[in-house]
């Protein structure tokens, strides 16, 4: 079998890693692994081959790094309303426990919701989501 042949095997079972876990970095790393191919394919020695792909690899993960970085993509997405669109709903709180806990119903089902740091101390009413954490809702009171 010819060395571009395996290269191009090994960038074949990249992609489909990648799309098994959805890490966009193991699809940088199988265009390290295409170049190498390409880099086989015109006569380039093993060292080279082994150069390009490992260059080409670093280089296109940084960049997908510092891209992903400009562009806020590693921020905190919790408290993200693009991402949960909880966020900035309302919903009323009958009891605090005294472990500053509450036990709500939202959108059909139990939630467990906690005052944001900071807030008034838990009184009965309406509040709004701010965040999410875990599976408890983060909550302030809502403005009146």
């Amino acid at each position: 079998m010819a060395l571009s042949s395996i290269w191009w095997l090994m960038a074949g079972i990249a992609v489909i890693a990648e799309l098994l876990t959805g890490t966009l970095y193991l699809l940088m790393v199988a265009i390290g692994l295409a170049a190498a191919a390409i880099a086989a394919h015109l006569g380039a020695g093993e060292t080279t081959q082994v150069v390009v792909a490992a260059a080409v690899s670093a280089a296109t993960v940084l960049a997908c790094y510092l891209r992903q970085k400009r562009l806020g993509a590693l921020h905190n997405t919790q408290s993200d309303r693009s991402i949960h669109l909880d966020i900035g709903e309302q919903l009323t709180v009958d009891h605090w426990q005294p472990d500053g806990t509450a036990q709500v119903r939202y959108r059909g089902a139990q939630w467990t919701a906690v005052l944001q740091h900071g807030a008034q101390p838990a009184a009965s009413g309406h509040y709004r989501v701010v965040r999410l954490d875990g599976n408890r809702l983060m909550v302030e009171p809502a403005a009146a």
